[in-house]
């Protein structure tokens, strides 16, 4: 009677969900990762329909612009007045077109994301063993009230199912439900549809009815028992929302450990249903990896990270960091406290450390941005630093600019580069420089104002305070006046000599080394030159 594989899948999507609350349509809440009906959609995609439709009414447009992005090979059918599910499917069927008698029909609702594909996988495999006309997915449960009852005959054939509505008391005592999922012979179930009343408590064309109708009519009508009666289990509210979700990170993270993955504390650990992990990897507590992240064989994530659609090598570290479309190279170490915005790369064994954020920046391979930085709309080459405090200045109040950075370049700490600005290979900027201009390969930039020293400028200008007393206690007299802003002629000021002498365009050579400002890195300086490099 039936064909080897279903030819059409119809799923129910139609509802509005007023339990929970909410202007978005039930269907498309997500957990996982992935909105309810993408959860059954997906679990349907083992069967290869050849024909999938959705029955769509409250928020049509909404899931079908879903449907449309994520899943543009399923129909989507309206239901403009909602009269049960038996009219639903009555009008999927035709728009899904002619189907032959014994082609099979799965039908399936839009809000059961817990059903798996081998449960309807073998719903399917009986309903074809058995040649049945009808194949209902049941489940027995401690507590029914508010479902459908599955009604056996002495020999325990089906005979009805009958709404929780409709139930008289010994009905109600039945602890087998309906799950809302079948499995039909396309023939036999137009027939039914097309015999159905509302002639019921709720005024509507029952699905359900349709297999009493079969019963009546002679035709074999089976039901499988589901191994597990949590995947019947649709979501009404946001309190079965969560539960639902709880049960599917269980899920996620156990087959993830199963296929080689230390998960160092499960409850505390969210993976969602498209996260790729390879085998040897390490999730420490308090991680959520979101979307389409991907973490290669040897990375450790965590503690304390939240990745959304990332791609970090094999290797890397990343340590409380927060990451969107990012991709992080093999052996590199991300955090802690780090925050990769849209667009990030970072090259093999690179670092992007404490307290720096980055936003469309492509870093190479072992450049590293250890502390305390911000790169935005950046290329940089391989091998170079980029100093504490560093910011790269590429928003100028109407456009974005970009900087370029070359390769062993390195960034003093407190450069500003104001793009677009590029600084050759090989390159340096001083501490505090402010780069505007082009910094040519092998390079020194410097940009800052000379040192001057007011002495005894605390004990006259903050008498009394700790500093004053701290410097009394050092031995430091107040001069007089001299040097005081209040004496401008008495200010000092740099001598004849000091001022004829000019400074050098690029001070990068060591007969100017009195003159090169100190970046703050704590050696003598990078090849011997005293503050030509930037703290690590």
């Amino acid at each position: 009677m039936t064909s080897s594989r279903p030819v059409a899948v119809i799923i129910l999507a139609a509802g509005e969900g007023k339990r929970m609350r909410s202007t978005r349509p039930k269907v498309l809440h997500h957990i996982a990762g992935r909105s309810l009906l993408h959860h059954v959609l997906s679990a349907a995609g083992a069967l290869a329909a050849a024909r999938t439709a959705v029955v769509v009414g409250h928020g049509r447009e909404q899931v079908a612009a879903m449907l449309a992005e994520q899943a543009p090979e399923v129909v989507p059918v309206v239901q403009d007045r909602q009269h049960g599910t038996g009219h639903a499917v009555r009008v999927a069927l035709a728009a899904l077109g002619e189907l032959a008698p014994g082609d099979t029909v799965v039908v399936l609702p839009g809000d059961t994301p817990l059903l798996t594909s081998a449960t309807l996988t073998a719903l399917v495999a009986q309903h074809h063993a058995r040649a049945a006309a009808a194949t209902v997915l049941s489940a027995v449960i401690d507590d029914a009230t508010g479902y459908g009852r599955v009604v056996r005959d002495g020999d325990g054939a089906v005979r009805a199912i009958v709404e929780h509505r409709d139930a008289d008391a010994a009905t109600a005592t039945i602890r087998e439900i309906n799950t809302g999922v079948y499995a039909f012979a396309a023939g036999p179930l137009q027939t039914a549809l097309a015999r159905l009343t509302r002639d019921n408590a709720q005024g509507e064309e029952y699905l359900t009815d349709v297999v009493g109708l079969l019963v009546a009519a002679g035709q074999p009508v089976a039901a499988r028992v589901v191994d597990d009666p949590g995947e019947a289990g649709g979501v009404n509210d946001r309190v079965q929302l969560a539960a639902a979700g709880r049960v599917l990170r269980d899920r996620i993270v156990e087959a993830a450990m199963r296929a080689g993955t230390t998960v160092v504390d499960p409850r505390t650990t969210w993976i969602d249903a498209d996260v790729t992990l390879e085998p040897d990897t390490t999730i420490a507590p308090n991680t959520f990896l979101h979307g389409r992240t991907h973490v290669a064989r040897g990375a450790v994530i965590g503690p304390e990270c939240t990745l959304t659609d990332t791609t970090v090598g094999a290797g890397a570290t990343v340590l409380r960091t927060t990451a969107e479309r990012a991709e992080i190279g093999a052996g590199a170490v991300v955090g802690p406290y780090s925050h990769l915005r849209p667009g990030t790369r970072l090259g093999r064994e690179g670092k992007i450390g404490s307290f720096v954020e980055t936003k469309s920046a492509d870093l190479g391979n072992q450049t590293k941005v250890p502390h305390l930085a911000y790169v935005g709309d950046a290329v940089v080459g391989e091998r170079s630093n980029i100093g504490c405090t560093t910011v790269f200045v590429n928003y100028d109040g109407v456009a974005k600019h970009r900087t370029v950075i070359g390769s062993d370049v390195r960034i003093g700490s407190d450069t500003m580069l104001v793009a677009p600005v590029t600084v050759g290979d090989g390159a340096y900027t001083g501490a505090g420089s402010v780069i505007r201009e082009d910094v040519p390969p092998g390079a020194l930039a410097v940009r800052e104002g000379r040192q001057r020293i007011i002495e005894g400028w605390v004990s006259r200008r903050r008498p009394g305070s700790p500093a004053a007393r701290a410097a009394a206690a050092a031995g430091v007299q107040a001069p007089g006046s001299a040097g005081d802003p209040e004496h401008p002629d008495e200010m000092p000021q740099p001598s004849a000599a000091e001022a004829a002498v000019p400074i050098p365009a690029h001070q990068g050579d060591v007969a100017h080394r009195s003159e090169l400002p100190h970046t703050g890195e704590g050696e003598a300086g990078i090849a011997g030159i005293p503050g030509a490099g930037s703290r690590t």
